[in-house]
């Protein structure tokens, strides 16, 4: 007779914590999650079409490269067609060491620079400009270092992002917080930068959290979601969260992306 099927045992409040506190959060890969937490993707495939303007550029920059993942992976679509200058900055020094050592092997330098610095580089020096998910665009910058007739192809967090679970922690916010990252104020700033918004794009995508786990590693990944979250901290609204999501099934919150695809004339 076969034994009986094993089934394990469901892991406790305290052991899913434990796990999501003890998670490396640096750099942007977010496979930890699978199974745990899904989010849609925006319809335009940011990661491929940023492959395909590498195909066509001569010399880029990354602005906030993270751990950069994204921009290695880009660069491995793009093939024997990629450019021959690429150049990223970081800076938050966790994802700077780990963009190093990802990056650099290929021939791309991981520049130190934080984030909210005038970019190290040349006027002009620049045909094409990436980001994905910068803290916030810097447009005289980005119109500084741009040649002329260059690009800026980015995809930009939009607003009031995952609020169901920031406001779940922090309680109902401001309305003026939900207008922050406003694709059409970003557009205005763009163009108030001397720029020329070619499209934009908006969408709003659901995202689902399986386990009290994932929404600690989550919190502590994307840090600025609620600020200054530790699991000791927030540990009574975390023992809630996780009995809710026992009973009901997953937690559902919804981010916002807006894409860019800004020219200098």
């Amino acid at each position: 007779m076969a034994p009986p099927p094993h089934h394990p045992r469901p892991r406790t409040f305290d052991e899913l914590v434990a796990e999501g506190a003890s998670v490396p959060t640096e750099g942007w890969d977010f496979s930890w999650f699978e199974g745990r937490a899904t989010e849609a993707r925006p319809s335009w495939g940011y990661a491929r079409s940023m492959a395909r303007r590498l195909a066509r550029a001569s010399a880029v920059l990354d602005v906030q490269t993270g751990g950069g993942e994204v921009l290695d992976f880009a660069l491995g679509a793009a093939g024997s067609r990629r450019p021959p200058l690429v150049v990223a900055t970081e800076g938050w020094a966790p994802n700077v060491a780990k963009a190093t050592r990802l990056l650099c092997p290929g021939g791309v330098p991981v520049v130190a620079s934080p984030d909210d610095a005038p970019f190290p580089f040349a006027d002009g020096a620049f045909d094409l400009v990436v980001s994905r998910h910068p803290v916030k665009p810097h447009w005289s910058e980005i119109a500084r270092v741009l040649a002329p007739g260059g690009t800026y192809f980015a995809q930009h967090v939009g607003p009031a992002t995952v609020f169901e679970l920031v406001e779940y922690f922090l309680g109902p916010l401001p309305e003026e917080s939900r207008r922050h990252r406003q694709p059409e104020r970003e557009r205005e700033d763009a163009e108030a930068a001397g720029l020329e918004v070619v499209d934009l794009r908006a969408e709003r995508l659901r995202m689902e959290f399986f386990d009290i786990g994932a929404v600690v590693h989550f919190l502590r990944k994307v840090v600025w979601m609620v600020p200054g979250f530790t699991a000791d901290a927030y540990r009574d609204r975390l023992r809630d969260l996780h009995e809710r999501i026992e009973a009901d099934g997953p937690f559902v919150a919804h981010s916002t992306r807006h894409l860019f695809d800004v020219r200098k004339g």
